[in-house]
């Protein structure tokens, strides 16, 4: 590309998860407190753009996870406020948080308990879930790495030269895409997270590389659980 590309990306507000169950793919709708973030997170990306003097792309990308969704249309509806040139949200499967394949939205110990009684498989390692090279033996399952390379490849395909583009989906693919994009040390992520519906700037240059121009890691607590 002749010309820089901006991308912006910004985690699902809060919702109403399901304890216990690692996988991202949960139809629960944003609580009130997420719907609020998105709003919030709206004003934040208003302030970016103005300080670098962007010009939004009119299309909204979002996973088809309900909460990201909503979390995008709150994005579109405060920046149209904010007299910002959007003017849809498409779902898009590639901004998926890792797939559990068969397993998805059982619980860890549901999880755990399938593999114990399936003769074709080992029991997953300690750590499983946050283990980024980890693939669960199940069909459809991919690795936190791999779903990072998915929304690595749809953030390079949909850039646009002199524009940002604006998406909404998950922690842990966006911090794996990252590390596939080279803003990102691989060894850094486990002790990374994101803030919810708080977004962040990053540039594609005509050389092919990326820079990180505005937007915070959240620095996770050794024990966090971690969660997408």
């Amino acid at each position: 590309m002749a010309e820089r590309a901006f991308v912006a990306f910004l985690r699902h507000g809060a919702y109403a998860q399901r304890p216990g169950v690692p996988s991202a793919r949960q139809p629960w709708p944003l609580t009130e407190a997420g719907q609020a973030q998105a709003r919030a997170g709206a004003d934040l990306l208003s302030a970016m753009i103005a300080a670098q003097g962007l010009r939004p792309a009119p299309v909204i990308y979002s996973s088809h996870q309900l909460r990201a969704w909503q979390t995008a249309q709150g994005l579109l509806a405060r920046l149209q406020e904010l007299g910002h040139g959007v003017e849809t949200v498409t779902e898009t499967p590639d901004l998926a948080e890792r797939g559990l394949g068969s397993a998805a939205n059982l619980t860890l110990d549901e999880i755990e308990a399938a593999l114990a009684g399936d003769p074709r498989h080992a029991p997953p390692p300690p750590g499983w879930k946050s283990d980024s090279t980890y693939r669960l033996p199940l069909e459809g399952a991919e690795s936190l790495t791999e779903a990072g390379a998915r929304v690595a490849r749809h953030l390079r395909q949909t850039a646009r030269p002199g524009q940002l583009v604006i998406h909404v989906g998950h922690g842990a693919s966006f911090r794996h895409a990252c590390a596939h994009l080279g803003l990102l040390d691989p060894a850094e992520i486990p002790r990374l997270s994101m803030y919810q519906a708080r977004p962040s700037l990053i540039c594609h240059h005509p050389r092919d590389s990326w820079s990180h121009i505005a937007g915070a890691w959240k620095i996770r607590e050794p024990k966090d659980d971690p969660k997408d």
